[in-house]
């Protein structure tokens, strides 16, 4: 085991090479040679894993105030936070490893606060990793100096002096002999001098870097979702996004891809502040992005009734869609959220006024089926419930024309779903008649003769709908969604009766068939409304019409170029 300080050595027992931040002429090669004949000479071989301890940088300088002032003036150098360092050191080791044809990382990273927190369960699972046996000795250790300390040791070393061994909730600490070492950040309250803020500026981002290699945050999920894993595509979890801001006058746009584990927006964002934001979800289909100019029209709308300024331009706009797109080699099965927030503020505040530095973009593209754990079963059907926490709001108090970011008024419908088992929730205006659900428009079809229901044949003929009517709630109350109209638009074409009005729930319930449309899930049946099954003769299927408008909506998709924006060739 070598331990990594300052003017150290990394050597790679395996590549025979050596790196140094010093020049040691000669030194480097008689110690590799000498490495070399010793494992020679007793037919040794060495199984080696590079092993990087790392600290937060803002408690590591807070440490040198007080300890160090004598030696560097409370001054560090940013080398001397050592973080930039390791991140060479993985570099370099990758690149090893890489060499090797290996495809894991040879490189294992731990974080002082994780050790700290939870020694005996990080020294487990670091042995697990190295393939040694653990030991309950390994927590502790005698106190006072040591041989291996190093030469900093006299300034940095008198807490791990006075102790022997960490702060664990064992016996002896049970019985008041805690002699361990207290958690950095719940025992130290350390002032950052400004002089220090350049070395923390410089080492962070590689800290931040580093941290996501750690088992920590590997498992930082505190729940499960739904289908069990956090994942339902496993290349989300290595997605790339795109977060800027737009040029101005005074300066050319800010725009970065980067993968989503590094993905940051600042909290004096708006988005962050107050919810003070528009948003669109788009949709990705062979090649082609769906309805682009209508959700970019939307989206500028929206950003123009806030009363955004300094915007994003919509090319801008397009070419960002383009290269995180590409970045992810995305033409297919895909969807992109995109988020245009008020912006970054100087300040704390609500007041726009603050917002100087223009809007803030960011694109979200995932691997997503119209049909999976993140949407709908669009052939079964979902169930609903009428949601009771809150109704959507008129005109008059907030016009849900505005695609905006406030969206608790969703999230509590959806929580009141989720307890009840439902999908999603119905809500209603402030007069009780239906808005739409939380999360997308809704559809009834109704046919006022009593007959056998509506039946297609296998040429996608109806049968028995000659009066048939489809109809939707007014957009009053609700988003005037972008496949609501294209559905709309279908319907008349394939010469369904249609009827945008007022709707009353007791007509969802008694409703031949129910459906609900939305740039995710596309369209999707409802077969049960608070406990009441919808549909012919309480089958629970889907129904012929709603059946033939998820048909023609794919026809559509497939063969109406002229609704969809093509995606340039990826390099």
């Amino acid at each position: 085991l070598k331990q990594m300080a300052k003017f150290s050595h990394l050597f790679d027992f395996e590549t025979n090479w050596e790196t140094a931040s010093m020049n040691d002429g000669d030194d480097a090669s008689r110690w590799k040679d000498k490495c070399l004949q010793l494992l020679s000479e007793n037919k040794i071989e060495l199984k080696h894993r590079h092993l990087l301890l790392i600290r937060d940088p803002i408690s590591c300088l807070g440490s040198w105030m007080g300890k160090s002032g004598s030696v560097h003036g409370n001054n560090p150098h940013p080398d001397e936070v050592g973080i930039t360092q390791l991140l060479d050191v993985y570099s370099k080791a990758l690149g090893s490893s890489m060499n090797r044809g290996e495809e894991e990382e040879n490189v294992i990273v731990i974080d002082s606060d994780d050790l700290a927190a939870s020694p005996r369960k990080s020294l487990q699972e670091l042995c697990e990793a190295l393939g040694i046996e653990y030991r309950d000795s390994m927590l502790k250790w005698q106190a006072g100096p040591h041989k291996c300390d190093g030469p900093w040791a006299k300034w940095w070393y008198h807490d791990v002096w006075e102790s022997s061994g960490w702060d664990i909730e064992d016996a002896d600490a049970n019985e008041g002999n805690n002699t361990g070492l207290h958690h950095p950040r719940t025992q130290r309250y350390r002032t950052v001098p400004p002089a220090l803020l350049p070395a923390l500026r410089m080492s962070i981002p590689a800290f931040n870097f580093l941290q996501t290699l750690t088992a920590s945050h590997r498992r930082r999920a505190v729940t499960t979702p739904p289908s069990g894993k956090l994942f339902e595509d496993p290349r989300n979890e290595h997605v790339l996004v795109y977060v800027g801001t737009p040029s101005t006058p005074a300066r050319r746009g800010a725009g970065r891809i980067v993968p989503r584990e590094m993905a940051v927006i600042s909290p004096f964002d708006s988005s962050v502040q107050g919810g003070d934001a528009t948003w669109e979800g788009v949709r990705i289909y062979n090649g082609r992005i769906f309805h682009l100019d209508h959700h970019l029209d939307r989206l500028f709308r929206s950003a123009k009734a806030l009363g955004f300024q300094h915007v994003h331009t919509r090319t801008e706009i397009t070419e960002a869609i383009f290269r995180v797109l590409a970045a992810n080699g995305m033409r297919d099965g895909a969807h992109m959220r995109l988020t245009l927030t008020r912006g970054e503020k100087c300040t704390s505040s609500m007041n726009p006024l603050f917002n100087v530095y223009g809007t803030t973009l960011i694109i979200l593209p995932e691997w997503k089926p119209t049909e999976g754990a993140t949407t709908y079963d669009n052939t079964r059907g979902v169930s609903l419930i009428t949601a009771g926490s809150c109704r959507r709001s008129p005109p008059s108090t907030l016009d849900n024309k505005i695609h905006h970011n406030n969206m608790i008024q969703n999230i509590l419908p959806k929580i009141e779903a989720n307890l009840a088992g439902a999908a999603d929730s119905i809500m209603l205006d402030v007069e009780g008649y239906v808005a739409e659900t939380n999360a997308t428009n809704l559809f009834l079809v109704r046919c006022d003769r009593q007959h056998d229901g509506i039946t297609m044949d296998k040429d996608n003929n109806l049968s028995g709908c000659e009066d048939a009517v489809l109809v939707t709630p007014t957009a009053d109350a609700c988003l005037p969604g972008i496949t609501r109209d294209t559905v709309l638009l279908l319907a008349k074409e394939l010469g369904i009766k249609t009827e945008v009005r007022r709707v009353s729930l007791s007509e969802f319930y008694s409703a031949h068939e129910v459906f609900t449309t939305g740039t995710m899930g596309e369209l999707t049946p409802v077969t049960m409304i608070d406990g009441r099954v919808i549909g012919w003769e309480d089958t629970m299927k889907r129904g012929a019409v709603t059946e033939l408008l998820q048909k023609t909506y794919k026809k559509a998709v497939a063969t109406r170029l002229h609704w969809s924006t093509e995606i340039p060739p990826f390099c």
